[in-house]
């Protein structure tokens, strides 16, 4: 049996119709930036994300650089973040000419730990960027708190989270912005690259506005040095008719979880496997299920004999990356990340995937521990 880790063509099928017409009207409009479906998404994202504004942007890359631009990250400033992460975290900061400030993470939960954030924290700390990662939230009340004290802002990186909760708050709800993601990859994912920032606050939106057009909030006048970061129409469009279906995949995607768990406690593997740890108070939407031992490469290579793709996310920590070598860590200065890296690994969640693939995975993993 063959298990992808994941199946866009199986998610295509479902809506090729819907897809195909709205592609079709958007070509016929020829309106490929700045058409109608643009205002409609960021709308619906925004109310998705129990937000006022939403703001289509070219990349999660680039919500996260406008949304600290905006917030006044430059240079000289720092930024505490996870080294836990994808790289485009930390480069939004680094873009700025700011300075990342990690942080190590929950072993647990593989997002920031927040007991660690207040002595990383300088006179020239600015913000605080937070990852949700693997679509469940970092805990962030603590995180809340020492902003508050300190006066610094918070940036969440939703990027793998959209539609995760926190104590009955959907990410991105609640530091000063929120930004998303929409690779084709991610839960609610389009037909190439493509972003959004998220905010409650008025002002920041408008900021974000203007960065992302050349600074300008009139056509060629300029108010601040930005970007061209926009967001396509056709991608605003395909993204409208997934959103529709993005409750139901994310329940699709928890329930494959629920199964996991039972399958791999019927095969009396939760010793041998560590599981994906779920918080009580939140809500995890598995935009991807990672599983954790310390035979991880030798599994991942069984697996793949067996036709199962996995993945290995962050198999280097940011803070020993070489383009952040001047920062001056070394191995061993967050060792939970470290570990986390060495042992961690994806296997298929996707909502298509079917029972019995569900099961072939479980098995040939015992196959595998149990011999």
């Amino acid at each position: 049996m063959q298990v992808p880790l994941i199946d866009l063509k199986a998610q295509y099928a479902q809506i090729k119709d819907e897809v195909k017409a709205v592609i079709a009207e958007v070509l016929e409009s020829q309106m490929f930036v700045w058409g109608r479906q643009i205002k409609e998404l960021e709308q619906q994202i925004a109310d998705y994300s129990q937000t006022k504004f939403g703001l289509g942007v070219a990349s999660g890359s680039d919500a996260l650089y406008l949304a600290l631009n905006a917030l006044g990250v430059g240079q000289g400033d720092e930024v505490i973040t996870s080294t836990y992460t994808f790289f485009a975290t930390a480069g939004a900061i680094s873009r700025l000419g700011a300075c990342p400030v990690f942080v190590d993470i929950d072993p647990l939960t593989y997002n920031i730990d927040p007991e660690l954030i207040a002595a990383a924290c300088t006179p020239h700390t600015k913000a605080i960027l937070p990852v949700h990662l693997y679509g469940q939230c970092a805990n962030m009340e603590p995180i809340l708190k020492i902003a508050q004290e300190l006066e610094l802002a918070i940036v969440e990186d939703a990027a793998q989270a959209i539609g995760a909760e926190y104590r009955g708050k959907r990410a991105g709800s609640m530091g000063d912005a929120g930004c998303f993601s929409f690779f084709p990859s991610k839960n609610l994912g389009g037909m190439g690259d493509g972003g959004m920032v998220v905010t409650n606050d008025e002002q920041l939106a408008e900021k974000v506005h203007m960065l992302r057009e050349h600074g300008s909030a009139d056509r060629y006048y300029h108010k601040l040095i930005g970007v061209n970061s926009r967001l396509d129409t056709i991608q605003a469009a395909v993204l409208l008719i997934k959103l529709d279906y993005l409750p139901g995949w994310e329940q699709m995607r928890r329930t494959n979880a629920q199964n996991y768990r039972e399958l791999f406690d019927d095969a009396d593997l939760l010793d041998d496997v560590q599981l994906p740890y779920e918080v009580e108070d939140g809500r995890h939407v598995y935009n991807q299920f990672i599983i954790r031992t310390n035979r991880r490469d030798d599994l991942r290579h069984f697996l793949k004999e067996a036709g199962i793709a996995t993945a290995v996310y962050y198999p280097l920590p940011l803070h020993l990356q070489d383009c952040y070598q001047g920062l001056g860590y070394a191995p061993g200065d967050f060792p939970e990340a470290e570990q986390a890296a060495q042992e961690t690994l994806a296997i298929p969640v996707y909502p298509e995937l079917t029972p019995p693939m569900q099961e072939y995975v479980v098995e040939r993993i015992g196959e595998f521990f149990k011999g």
